[in-house]
């Protein structure tokens, strides 16, 4: 009797999922694996656990057998916690019973809003350089990534007019990030207001990822697209807990949107994930009720970090910008001549210094790297000492 023959696994696989690269943080961080000595400033969150009062809420509600599954859509205690917090936090007021959604960390939110709204062949439009996740998420939605260039010289913000260039008749929506990972970019309130004027105008959806809203520094205040006339009714805010409150390994973001669109969004929620856990919910509600006690004294450190970072950055002859918010600083490697790729990886094998390459956030950051600078400062001052001692023996007339 013959041996069946071997099954084609490739063969089966989606096409679909064909031109969808790995994640570029992901595959660069398989050489740090096991590393002690590495110093890492790439891994995008804070260096703190999460504020004690948060865990303990969580603590107790499992001492309090809160086990369970919850509602689709969230705790309603958690989702009027959250309509109070957006319309402090935003100038905007949401029904926490048919406009709020409580998910699985702002990734889940941001592919449940492309899932819900892109049929095959819709265009959306965003900004590079940018979170690796856009434009897969978008691809994986049957949709058709549409991303625009953003430039050192603007400071990373994206202009208006470059938007407009490539709006078509098949762009259904634009997506933004600001601040912005990698660069930690903000846009400027009168670039915003022209999108905001060109979604109004083409009729478009807009995505607005605010997960770093609250890590402004310089006395930056933030502003949201949806605080602009007749953005409220075609935007979907999407935010969470991982960057301000010190929480990414909890897993919990929400969505904010008009009735009909989260509606769409939590079908198929409630088929893919049910509904967030009980345990990091009930620790959200408590980081909403401590708000700025727990957020301002990380904020404050991170902007210290910033400024000691840039300094030693731009010091060391490597072109960087002053970042507006977030806890990124995207430096331009090019003046060693190397790519950031290989600068990323030299300076790994050379000063066992860990940064991530530009190209993973798209094409326009290959001459660049990003730096997370939300590491404990005795590692920053030891990062950048090797840095610069790396760059001191690239570096070339």
């Amino acid at each position: 009797m013959s041996l069946p023959r071997k099954m084609d696994i490739e063969s089966k696989l989606s096409r679909q999922l064909s031109g969808i690269p790995r994640s570029g943080i992901r595959d660069f961080f398989e050489l740090v694996i096991g590393r002690s000595d590495v110093i890492s400033l790439g891994v995008g969150e804070p260096d703190k656990p999460t504020p004690w009062p948060i865990r303990e809420a969580a603590i107790r509600s499992l001492e309090k057998g809160q086990t369970s599954y919850t509602s689709n859509l969230g705790l309603e205690s958690l989702r009027i916690a959250i309509s109070e917090y957006v319309t402090g936090q935003f100038r905007v007021t949401y029904d926490p019973k048919t406009e709020i959604l409580v998910t699985v960390g702002v990734s889940e939110a941001l592919d449940l809003a492309f899932r819900a709204v892109l049929d095959p062949g819709d265009e959306v439009i965003y900004h590079q350089p940018c979170y690796v996740s856009y434009g897969p998420s978008i691809t994986m939605a049957y949709g058709v990534p549409v991303p625009v260039n953003t430039r050192l010289e603007d400071n990373f913000a994206l202009r208006a007019s470059d938007v407009e260039k490539a709006i078509t008749p098949k762009t259904k929506v634009i997506a933004l990030n600001f601040p912005t990972n990698p660069t930690g970019a903000i846009e400027p309130p009168e670039e915003l207001e022209k999108i905001a004027q060109l979604c109004v105008k083409h009729d478009l959806l807009c995505f607005t990822d605010e997960i770093y809203s609250e890590l402004l520094y310089d006395g930056g205040q933030h502003k949201s697209i949806v605080e602009f006339p007749g953005m409220r009714e075609r935007t979907v805010l999407l935010h969470g807990f991982s960057k301000a409150f010190a929480m990414t390994g909890w897993r919990l973001g929400y969505a904010c949107a008009p009735a009909p669109l989260r509606e769409a969004m939590m079908k198929i929620h409630q088929y893919c994930m049910l509904c967030a856990p009980i345990m990091s919910q009930v620790a959200a509600l408590e980081a909403l009720h401590q708000g700025t006690a727990v957020i301002e004294p990380m904020r404050q450190s991170y902007e210290e970090r910033r400024n000691f970072v840039v300094r030693r950055l731009n010091e060391m002859g490597l072109s960087c910008f002053n970042p507006g918010g977030a806890f990124y600083v995207f430096p331009d490697v090019s003046s060693t001549g190397l790519s950031g790729r290989d600068f990323a990886l030299k300076l790994l094998e050379e000063k066992s210094v860990a940064v991530v390459p530009g190209n993973a956030f798209g094409p326009t950051g290959e001459k660049c790297v990003r730096c997370c600078y939300a590491t404990a400062p005795d590692l920053l001052v030891k990062a950048m000492d090797g840095m610069e001692e790396f760059v001191k023996s690239r570096k070339v007339a």
